[in-house]
């Protein structure tokens, strides 16, 4: 049982260096970048919402990244269209 607890103790930590590591990147999220390289540095975000719209050709995704403990404050929003960053905004909400 100590072993049990042990290993789960050891794997949130890794989980929280992982996770405070991907907050620090959403900074350097970029226009042009794909929607899998977004996922392998700042991971899923809190939200996401899509819009394809009545006469929209391409699907539109705008990700919602809210603040955490290593980006307090700052909501970050990655737009997507074809797979690729076409707008990040990064703003103060208090």
């Amino acid at each position: 049982m100590k072993k049990l607890v042990g290993m789960c103790c050891l794997l949130l930590l890794f989980a929280a260096a992982a996770f405070a590591q991907s907050a620090k990147e959403r900074r350097f999220i970029c226009k042009g970048m794909s929607e899998g390289e977004v996922l392998a540095k700042i991971g899923k975000p809190d939200s996401e919402s899509i819009d394809t719209g009545s006469e929209a050709i391409k699907t539109i995704k705008r990700w919602i990244y809210l603040p955490c403990a290593d980006d307090p404050q700052t909501v970050t929003t990655v737009v997507l269209k074809s797979g690729r960053v076409i707008e990040v905004t990064r703003e103060i909400s208090r």
